[in-house]
């Protein structure tokens, strides 16, 4: 989906160089389908450290990450989790009213949410971003470095009571120095910034601000707080320049396996489980896996989908796709995920439990979680108090099914038990 308001606003005025403070063919890698892996057992007594680490991208996660990864895997057999981006960052106390923990706001809460504001209870999964925090753009104001301060505070807070972080890259153009959008900044990227390109080095100083701020997250326990790191989404569509029509597969699939090993093995990042996701284009597992980069290189395999979830679809067309990416992480030991998803302003007020709800629980999907996009008060995704859609996603978050803030704690997430 060509998304977002939040989002294209701020790729805006990186265009124009002001900051302004206002609301805002498969590779060898790559398993056959006849080459299945064993799906981790949940067994007492569970498996040992060295086990769970086997099984990841990263050999030396963090114990942390490896108990993260583990325990999602273990719960996503009979619930899913709840996620919203910049949960506890920015919402909307109605249709015209935007809240935001940022450095132009004053007086709002880092504890404040809109999912906990209706249904008393913090999401389980919190989106971040890392699009302000590696980006080109003169801060003379010192609103980026802000943002950073404030992404760290409460990526710890989440960790701290349990909750997952997640974070996403709306990176900016690395050869154009503009917007993600290629619409915004329409100058190809990829096969300039892979080993050998003129603009390698801009990139890898983009990873190491990446790995610099992911070694500052750390909680009130000492430990570093595990990332679920999902660089270069939705690139089956034309919207970013990583996208399908401005790289061919192979040079996208470089350019992730790229990331991971920079960051893991140069960088030396062991709090990351790697998540790739493509938007909703795909009918087969052939079509899905068309740009995976390999099993050696992704931890979560996820998908974005608005376009199947409006008010006019069935959910069968949804949770087919989902069984194709829940099926795949199965049998190949991943963590599987709806990464993203939501109706923009509600229209449908019922949303959540006719049509997320019934998507989740057909065909037997283990997907460990599901989230859905940021509250602005141009694009909200969750409700706010009074409207129409507020009792519904009471019934929602108090389904058995769906996992929220309140059921979880740093033991039952980051301790392998």
């Amino acid at each position: 989906m060509r998304k977002h308001n939040l989002y294209k606003s701020i790729a805006a005025t990186l265009l124009m160089g002001v900051v302004l403070l206002a609301s805002c063919k498969k590779g060898s890698d790559d398993p056959t389908p006849d080459d299945p892996k064993v799906d981790p057992p949940v067994v007492e007594p569970p498996p040992s450290l060295a086990t769970v680490r086997s099984w990841l991208t990263d050999k030396n996660a963090t114990e942390e990450t490896a108990a993260l990864f583990y325990n999602l895997k273990k719960m996503a057999k009979t619930n899913v989790l709840f996620g919203h981006q910049d949960a506890t960052k920015r919402g909307v106390t109605d249709a015209s009213t935007q809240w935001a923990n940022e450095q132009q706001f004053s007086g709002v809460s880092s504890l404040k949410s809109d999912v906990k504001d209706v249904t008393g209870a913090y999401p389980a999964v919190y989106g971040f971003d890392y699009l302000q925090i590696s980006g080109f753009f003169d801060d003379t104001w010192g609103w980026f470095g802000y943002e950073k301060q404030i992404a760290r505070q409460l990526s710890i807070e989440a960790y701290n009571r349990g909750g997952v972080c997640t974070y996403s890259w709306h990176y900016g153009n690395p050869v154009s120095k503009g917007s993600f959008y290629w619409s915004d900044s329409p100058v190809e990227a990829v096969s300039k910034i892979l080993p050998g390109g003129s603009e390698h080095e801009t990139f890898k100083n983009s990873l190491k601000v990446v790995a610099d701020h992911a070694k500052t997250l750390v909680g009130a326990d000492g430990k570093l707080v595990p990332v679920i790191f999902r660089p270069f989404h939705e690139f089956d569509g034309d919207w970013f320049w990583w996208g399908k029509a401005h790289c061919t597969a192979e040079q996208y699939k470089a350019l992730y396996q790229f990331t991971v090993t920079y960051l893991r093995d140069e960088l030396g990042v062991h709090n990351f489980i790697y998540a790739w996701s493509p938007g909703e284009s795909y009918t087969s597992e052939a079509q899905y896996l068309e740009r995976y980069p390999g099993d050696a290189y992704v931890d979560l395999v996820g998908t974005d989908n608005y376009g199947d979830m409006k008010v006019i679809s069935n959910p069968t067309a949804a949770a087919n796709k989902f069984k194709i990416v829940s099926d795949y992480a199965k049998r190949q030991n991943k963590l599987a995920a709806l990464t993203e998803t939501g109706l923009q302003k509600l229209t449908k007020s019922d949303w959540y439990t006719q049509i997320l709800l019934k998507s989740l629980k057909q065909n037997k999907l283990e997907f460990c979680y599901a989230m859905v996009w940021a509250n602005t008060k141009d694009a909200y995704w969750t409700p706010y108090k009074g409207h129409p859609a507020e009792s519904d996603f009471k019934m929602f978050k108090n389904d058995p099914y769906m996992i929220f803030g309140d059921k979880l704690t740093a033991t039952t997430m980051y301790k392998i038990k």
